[in-house]
């Protein structure tokens, strides 16, 4: 007998569990970053509360002695997009997912056309010199490599080290209640090397894990990379396949669509957004319509029934859920309750102050 559809409550739910947020998870702050193959965090703060939706008891403090004691590290990763990890999970992706950092720094509409006849090899290696020797912001690396390549630019320069090297943002850049510049510091010199690096089928295998059920074009979305195909074909004996391409580890929890789903708070660029080509498992129609807009700030969503119902700002320690589709009472008093407990998270010395406004005919 053929494996069932999976549906759209299916894929949601199985989603929801995967991604800590069907239920806190009791995981330590690397136990879970490990499990989700990092969290990205694009913006120095925003994430702390992706991890505050997902984990029980969670501290931001927690994370800042992790990343102050080079434990967990923010790098660009999947996607060219930075991410926060354990240091050597970083060690071991980041040569794995290099041609996508490599295809950002080429095509890049800005600095591409600088890299052309250039010995991106040497500048790499004069880059990591210069940073292992000193750590340094993006206009100081640029300014140094400028020297060495004079007919350039710093500014290209500077973005093809990004790109080349496994440079970490080193804190006080990304730690809860503080703020500093983008400094960059080789990954290898922040951090000790891991003793064995990943193979490609291992982070297909992790994707599934954090992310599935997934179809190819879903884990090339994830992952910034492309030809995936041969590398799920190979897989696929150990894998579980469903109609419509997707594939799945055997023994990943799937549970039952009508399994209840929390009220759930994510932030902009939340994993959940950005990992999968078809993202109708969480975002609604209303929500593309009404919180996506072309030029304006990424919205943050608040699920409701593990759906997008509405998004969420915080502004002078008011938290404002602005509705894109009618809730009960019950679901309205679930979305004002996690809302008053993230806004307590966010501004623990404020008085919970959380606002719905309904924009829905």
């Amino acid at each position: 007998m053929g494996e069932a559809l999976m549906d759209r409550r299916a894929l949601n739910r199985a989603t929801l569990d995967r991604q800590l947020l069907l239920r806190r998870s009791g995981m330590s702050v690397p136990a879970a970053l490990s499990h989700l193959v990092g969290l990205q965090a694009q913006t120095p703060h925003t994430w702390y509360a992706g991890l505050w939706s997902r984990l029980a008891g969670f501290r931001a403090a927690d994370v800042a002695t992790l990343l102050e004691s080079r434990a967990v590290v923010r790098i660009a990763l999947m996607r060219s997009t930075i991410h926060v990890i354990g240091a050597a999970e970083a060690a071991r992706i980041r040569p794995l997912v290099q041609p996508v950092l490599d295809r950002d720094l080429f095509a890049n509409h800005t600095h591409g056309r600088w890299m052309r006849g250039l010995d991106t090899g040497a500048v790499a290696a004069h880059a990591h010199d210069l940073l292992a020797e000193r750590a340094m912001t993006p206009a100081e690396t640029g300014a140094a490599l400028l020297r060495r390549w004079p007919d350039n630019n710093a500014e290209a320069l500077a973005y093809a080290a990004r790109n080349l090297l496994p440079l970490v943002q080193t804190p006080p850049r990304g730690v809860w209640g503080r703020s500093g510049r983008t400094v960059h510091a080789p990954l290898d010199v922040w951090a000790d090397p891991p003793p064995h690096r990943m193979k490609i089928d291992d982070l297909v295998l992790r994707y599934l894990g954090a992310y599935g059920p997934a179809t190819v074009a879903d884990a090339q979305t994830w992952s910034g990379l492309t030809h995936l195909a041969e590398v799920v074909d190979r897989l696929r004996p150990q894998l579980r396949t469903f109609p419509g391409g997707y594939v799945d580890l055997p023994d990943a929890p799937r549970p039952d669509p009508d399994t209840p789903a929390p009220v759930r708070y994510l932030y902009d660029f939340d994993n959940l957004l950005l990992s999968y080509r078809d993202r109708t498992r969480v975002l609604t129609d209303e929500f593309r319509s009404r919180a996506v807009t072309r030029h304006g700030p990424v919205p943050r969503p608040v699920l409701v029934d593990g759906f997008t119902a509405g998004a969420w700002t915080v502004a002078a320690a008011a938290l404002t859920v602005r509705l894109f589709v009618p809730l009960t009472a019950a679901d309205r008093d679930a979305v004002t309750t996690e809302g008053a407990a993230l806004l307590g998270f966010l501004h623990p010395d404020a008085a919970p102050d959380v606002r719905l406004v309904e924009e829905f005919e």
